[in-house]
């Protein structure tokens, strides 16, 4: 076989074996969900509305994120299929390896790792100053030099996030206690943020002026674009939940269910919140850090304000656990190909869950939380998701056209199949073109890293190739 050939093997897919991963089935339509809603709706959903009306949209603001929607419909309906067809722990990673082929599943896998690593740093941080501002109205206040990584801008003598450090190792401790039991948790915190949500709604609504609509477009069709191309970052994170495809009762149909329905959920609770922001303040006004607070003030419902700060702490928690989750099960799937060490794939007899990946990965995600600025560690989390989606949207053309898996009884399809799949690809691709020179670059470096660590460990480690290599030496 040709060195190009050896790159390129696929993972053959036996549906015998779908129902032994050594992981538990434990997840319904219902889990999967509200695994959706907490990665989708975080603190974003208190902060972009605001921004996207002050500096883009307008009171249009709210068809940016209806057109983000929809673009990122594309790309949950090509997940929605690979995953209800190969129920596989590993999301874009397995399907990549199954179409394209082992170099390519690397690489997106490795950039996948970067997109649950630095989403979970990310996060953390933004936690951090949540929870600092939620304990200041009680009066409590820890020193800078434990509030805050070294060199984060505007901040004199910090040092260590401490904040941001224990939350991810409190996720990770959730997680390793069993995902039934951290599934249970999410549920409840994601039914408390959507009620923040609707509190705040619900409040608000009554101090609507319809004049502040007018113009509903003042920036044109331009502005409403971009600020469709900054919505569409909020809804990122559905994907999360293709990498429980392993522990799903019944993937087939809770699959479909759980991406798509946390999708059209997040969907309106984003629309519903522009809608209201912008009718009860005026939208040249919003481009603040804490745009529902202030519009909370500017109607004197400063009592609500406390409320919504525990909301957006609660949402960027439920963030935590499914990007946290994600990662682990991600590292599973690649250390079971062997291109990534055994420790990365092994289950607890008892929790089923894979607890030494989970310690892994949530230790080095706490400490770069703890020590590196937020505006470095976000920059890798967009274009790691835009390849994913990519990749999975063209690769729906390609699943269409496997002899072995066209013989599985797929329950969904992508409708107005090849040229929603097209579309979507397109649109990701476009999306990826007009990010950040700076963003390009990290993300070269982290795939440089990717490529040495395949050639000097996967590539020899690869459990396929050593099936090829044992059956050429046969012959």
């Amino acid at each position: 076989m040709k060195a190009s050939q050896r790159l390129l093997v696929k993972k053959s897919v036996n549906p015998a074996n779908f129902n032994k991963g050594g992981l538990e089935k434990t997840l319904s339509a219902f889990s999967l969900t509200m695994m959706g809603v907490g990665a989708i709706v975080g603190s974003g959903i208190f902060i972009t509305p605001g921004i996207i009306a002050a500096k883009y949209a307008g009171p249009a603001a709210m068809l940016s994120f209806v057109i983000a929607a929809v673009v990122c419909s594309l790309a949950a309906l090509c997940y929605a299929e690979f995953s209800s067809t190969i129920p596989l722990a590993g999301s874009a990673y397995t399907y990549v390896y199954t179409v394209f082929g082992e170099f390519l599943a690397w690489i997106l896998g490795w950039s996948l790792i970067s997109e649950y690593l630095f989403a979970v740093s990310s996060v953390a941080v933004s936690w951090s100053s949540y929870f600092q501002n939620l304990m200041s109205g009680f009066g409590l206040k820890l020193p800078t030099f434990l509030t805050a990584a070294a060199g984060t801008a505007g901040v004199s003598g910090a040092g260590f996030n401490l904040i941001a450090f224990v939350v991810v190792l409190a996720v990770s401790l959730l997680l390793v206690g069993g995902l039934q039991e951290s599934t249970r948790v999410n549920s409840i915190m994601v039914i408390v943020k959507i009620l923040v949500i609707v509190l705040f709604i619900g409040v608000a609504i009554f101090f609507v002026k319809p004049a502040n609509y007018h113009p509903f477009m003042p920036h044109g069709v331009s502005g409403l674009v971009k600020g469709a191309s900054l919505a569409f970052y909020a809804y990122i994170g559905f994907d999360a939940v293709s990498t429980a495809s392993e522990e799903v009762k019944n993937p087939k149909r809770n699959m479909p269910i759980g991406i798509v329905g946390s999708l059209v959920v997040a969907s309106i609770l984003y629309v519903a919140m522009a809608a209201v922001l912008v009718g009860i303040v005026h939208y040249s006004k919003l481009n603040v850090g804490d745009p529902v607070a202030y519009a909370l003030a500017v109607i004197h419902q400063n009592w609500a304000a406390g409320i919504v700060s525990l909301g957006a702490v609660v949402g960027m928690t439920t963030v935590l656990i499914v990007m946290l989750y994600g990662g682990t099960r991600l590292l599973f799937a690649i250390s079971r190909d062997g291109l990534l060490p055994k420790v990365f794939r092994t289950v607890s007899p008892h929790t089923k869950v894979p607890v030494k990946s989970t310690w892994i990965f949530g230790i080095i995600a706490s400490v770069f939380a703890a020590v590196i600025p937020l505006d470095k560690i976000a920059e890798l989390v967009n274009i790691g998701t835009l390849f994913a989606f990519a990749m999975v949207s063209i690769g729906v053309v390609f699943l269409r056209r496997h002899k072995t898996l066209q013989q599985i009884n797929s329950s969904f399809k992508v409708p107005f199949y090849p040229v929603l799949p097209v579309v979507s690809f397109l649109a990701c691709v476009y999306l990826m073109l007009n990010l950040q020179a700076f963003t390009w670059h990290m993300f070269g470096i982290w795939l440089v890293i990717g490529i040495v660590i395949y050639f000097a460990y996967s590539y020899r480690h690869s459990r396929i190739r050593a099936g090829l290599r044992a059956k050429e030496s046969k012959s």
